[in-house]
């Protein structure tokens, strides 16, 4: 059974779709690696473990860097839960508390 990439609704594809074009397209090429290779072989530099269940793909483009947290789900799915593009060190803590009030969206 192959991994498949969701996003969770409508407003997270319109932060995804707000992502410059070279962010998005490095986006696409993570999401192909995981739904053709499988989670398990896809590490560092493209994804990497945030906080508790929280996961992060890391995308960087001519304009900065940005972000897309994930979750796995039920089948070998992976949810987006929200996508920004990173202004500090550190990912800030309002947007780990949007993605983790997100995902409770999905558990009910």
């Amino acid at each position: 059974m192959k991994w498949r990439v969701e996003i969770l609704n409508r407003t997270v594809a319109e932060e995804l779709d707000s992502l410059p074009t070279d962010m998005r397209a490095k986006l696409d090429h993570i999401i192909r690696l995981i739904e053709e290779f499988g989670l398990h072989r896809v590490r560092e530099p493209y994804v990497r473990p945030l906080r508790d269940k929280l996961w992060e793909m890391r995308i960087r483009g001519r304009d900065g860097i940005a972000r897309a947290i994930y979750v796995t789900a039920k089948d070998r799915r992976i949810v987006i839960l929200h996508a920004f593009r990173k202004k500090s060190r550190k990912t800030p803590q309002e947007t780990i508390r949007t993605a983790m009030s997100r995902m409770q969206e999905l558990e009910q």
